[in-house]
């Protein structure tokens, strides 16, 4: 008996089934495309960032209360970030968008937006410095800020005497007038530490009288170590009823502390200003410049002395002496040396 072949029947692939497979497919590609997503966040985050259109960095300013978004939208002006929603995204999963500081920034050419977030987070701001010599006139301390291009607005003269002299940080943009206040403030703060603990007997009326003096002390030496001497003599001075008689006030009275040009002259010794403290009995009405710290310290605060007198001596210090004798002999001794440093080295012998 013949057999008729057996065929198997073929499966068929249900609806349901085909929806699985479709769905299936789906998630691939949607995983595939997040991923590659996700690789791409990753590099554009801590790959290399945008090479600078100019040089080796990129200047960038932040204002002040700019928000997330606006500091993104900055970098990406600037051309040194490539996503601003990598930027802020990474920002918030990082916890660096409610550290961020403001300033002035420079981004290195290609570097990384992990790299940018991390010197925005730590305030890794450009320092921008302003150097007010001890001594300078208040006008010339107008003058330094006036010439700092990377401040902005005007700054009026202050009243002499009113700034600390030090060297200050500054921000690119910041007003001329706020930084002045800011060395204002500092020397009231000094001045006022300094007049609560001053020596009991000296003869001031008013800590601006201190200040006038403290500026005649800065004009008069340039070795820290003598302003406390200096101090002394013109306490003693003053108490003793003797004009100070410091070439400074002279210089003052006639350019408002400008050089002179040359020597003081013998009728400029005489000149009736009211700084000369030749002509003049006492302080003068104002400083005659901005004291630096340690002379301020040194005429609140001067030791106690006999000294009255002090003349050069000729390599950069002073004689001090207690008489108007010892005094003259120390002049003479000066004059002296002057004149046989310009007399030069005596000619040598003939064989």
């Amino acid at each position: 008996m013949s057999r008729r072949p057996r065929y198997r029947r073929s499966a068929q692939v249900t609806p349901a089934r085909r929806m699985l497979i479709m769905g299936a497919s789906a998630l691939s590609v949607l995983a595939a495309g997040l991923a590659l997503v996700l690789l791409w966040a990753l590099w554009t985050y801590a790959g290399p960032g945008p090479k600078a259109r100019e040089g080796a960095s990129t200047d960038v300013v932040l204002r002040q209360g700019a928000s997330l978004p606006e500091i993104a939208a900055s970098l990406k002006r600037a051309h040194v970030i490539g996503s601003t929603a990598i930027f802020i995204a990474a920002s918030e999963v990082t916890g660096a968008a409610k550290r961020m500081k403001a300033g002035e920034y420079d981004i290195p050419s290609h570097a990384s937006m992990a790299r940018i977030i991390g010197l925005i987070r730590d305030g890794k701001v450009v320092r921008h410095l302003v150097t007010i010599p001890e001594g300078v006139t208040s006008e010339m301390v107008v003058d330094i800020l006036q010439s700092s291009e990377f401040l902005t607005g005007s700054a009026p003269v202050p009243p002499e005497g009113a700034v600390l002299p030090e060297t200050y940080e500054v921000r690119r943009g910041e007003d001329r007038a706020a930084v002045l206040q800011r060395m204002m403030d500092d020397r009231d703060k000094l001045l006022a530490t300094l007049w609560d603990h001053r020596r009991s007997d000296l003869p001031y009326q008013s800590p601006d009288q201190a200040v006038t003096l403290a500026s005649i002390v800065e004009k008069e030496t340039a070795k820290p170590d003598e302003r406390p001497r200096i101090a002394a003599v013109f306490i003693n001075r003053l108490q003793k009823g003797m004009k100070l008689e410091s070439d400074p006030t002279i210089i003052y009275g006639l350019t408002r502390g400008r050089p002179l040009g040359h020597g003081i002259r013998v009728s400029e010794r005489a000149s009736e200003t009211p700084y000369n403290t030749y002509v003049i009995q006492g302080l003068p009405p104002t400083p005659i410049g901005n004291p630096g710290r340690a002379s301020l310290a040194a005429a609140l605060d001067p030791p106690r002395t006999d000294e009255l007198y002090f003349v050069a001596d000729g390599t950069g210090g002073h004689t001090f002496s207690s008489t108007f004798e010892a005094h003259q002999k120390n002049v003479a001794h000066l004059r002296a040396r002057e004149h046989a440093a310009q007399a030069g080295p005596a000619p040598k012998a003939v064989k």
